[in-house]
């Protein structure tokens, strides 16, 4: 079995001795030993731990979530379920654009031959550019609306603080907590996971959705269908 110093493993993977240092500090890999001077030492496990954060990342995915995966009981089907999950969502979106192509080159055959434009791909394009995953919108409007429930929540704590003025915090309490709970049941409503155990597209309950454990992509619960209870890969709604 092969031993790597941080520098050693950081050029075998293309990333730099920060990187490796970084994914320490977050517990997302851990040496396997420390030499006698303190150094980080890596073995072969390491190594291709490494390359998967590596590819996971080039993914896109955020480092909460790879942790998550590489934390779950079965990270592997974690990781199977998600792929299968981006290669639908790649699939649907080459299709699209496919569509949004063929319809592009109807209107122009038909702007040239001068006849009348066919309805039907007029649909298909305003379709395509207009029919964004609800699930990126929700997640689009979640973002926004945090930012300025925060805005007006740190406004109302400066001027109580600065000014003594601590009865805008209290009126705009209420109003921030129920903005919270909608933006919690919105984004309850349109979302739903799919199980890495038995690839059941499920929504959990209320009470254990929001108590649970979770990442940017993927939420710890227990399946509906098959009993399993572990990391779920997050989809859109089907509704």
């Amino acid at each position: 079995m092969s031993i790597y110093t941080t520098g050693e493993l950081a050029k075998l993977c293309g990333v730099s001795v920060r990187t490796v240092q970084f994914y320490d500090t977050k517990n997302i890999l851990k040496p396997s030993e420390l030499s006698e001077g303190g150094r980080r030492l890596y073995s072969d496990a390491d190594l291709e731990k490494l390359k998967l954060i590596c590819v996971l990342k080039g993914l896109g995915l955020s480092l909460d979530t790879i942790k998550g995966i590489l934390e779950s009981d079965a990270p592997e089907k974690v990781l199977l379920t998600f792929l299968d999950e981006q290669e639908k969502q790649l699939a649907e979106e080459i299709k699209h654009k496919q569509k949004q192509k063929e319809a592009v080159a109807l209107i122009r055959e038909s702007v040239r031959s001068r006849n009348a434009i066919l309805v039907n791909s007029i649909n298909d394009i305003e379709l395509i550019m207009n029919g964004k995953k609800k699930l990126r919108k929700t997640r689009a409007v979640m973002l926004i609306t945090g930012i300025i429930i925060d805005l007006v929540e740190i406004a109302a704590i400066l001027l109580w603080i600065i000014k003594g003025m601590w009865l805008p915090f209290v009126i705009c309490l209420p109003f921030i907590v129920i903005a919270i709970a909608l933006i919690v049941r919105m984004y309850y409503k349109n979302v739903m996971y799919i199980c890495p155990e038995c690839g059941n597209t499920f929504k959990p309950r209320g009470g254990e959705f929001f108590f649970s454990k979770h990442t940017f992509k993927t939420r710890k619960l227990t399946c509906t269908s098959c009993g399993h209870k572990g990391y779920c890969v997050e989809t859109g709604s089907l509704k």
